[in-house]
């Protein structure tokens, strides 16, 4: 009978090792990405308006809230890709304001199958939801346009469970390749 071998028995161990942990990592992030899209959906469900929030850590906290803000002069007009409220693909009309205080705010102005098609909006009281990126969605609409979707957090990926278990797969896998390449020496 052959010797187990050191080498590829340590490489194989270390080797599943790091893939439960990057799987057990996995399932971390998943109830962090659990907690967070609960708030995210707690906020959505808020009607209660806020400022715009000038930091980015309050903007990131306060995804997916309703929220105002003053734009006193547009900087740049420009356009994304974006869905309708309908569901149909087009263009977000965006501007770049600049709020009183001298900071800038990305507006989502509304939606046009046109790119440019909000390029005479100058500015005004907005009302909206907090969007990733961070962007205020303007809700209503305005100059105009038509409602975009409305951002929604059940949107946000949540595939930790299925990357854990990738991973548990991928070292359950190594070690029956490893103990059948042992057998098979041990025979031969």
């Amino acid at each position: 009978m052959r010797k187990i071998p050191i080498l590829a028995t340590l490489v194989v161990l270390v080797a599943a090792t790091i893939m439960v942990s990057l799987g057990l990592w996995q399932l971390q992030r998943l109830h962090r990405k659990e907690a967070l899209l609960a708030h995210y959906a707690q906020a959505r469900s808020n009607a209660e308006e806020v400022l715009w929030p000038r930091d980015e850590a309050a903007q990131t906290d306060l995804l997916y809230r309703h929220a105002r803000l003053t734009c006193e002069g547009v900087t740049e007009h420009s356009s994304m890709a974006g869905r309708n409220a309908s569901g149909e693909s087009g263009a977000a009309q965006t501007a770049r304001c600049m709020l009183p205080d001298g900071a800038k705010a990305l507006v989502v102005l509304g939606w046009s199958r046109q790119p440019n098609a909000a390029a005479n909006w100058q500015g005004g009281i907005v009302h909206g939801v907090i969007a990733p990126g961070p962007r205020l969605v303007a809700n209503p609409p305005l100059d105009g346009l038509e409602a975009n979707a409305i951002p929604d957090p059940s949107e946000i990926p949540n595939n930790h469970f299925s990357y854990a278990i990738q991973w548990f797969f991928f070292a359950a896998t190594a070690l029956v390749i490893y103990v059948l390449a042992v057998m098979k020496r041990a025979r031969g």
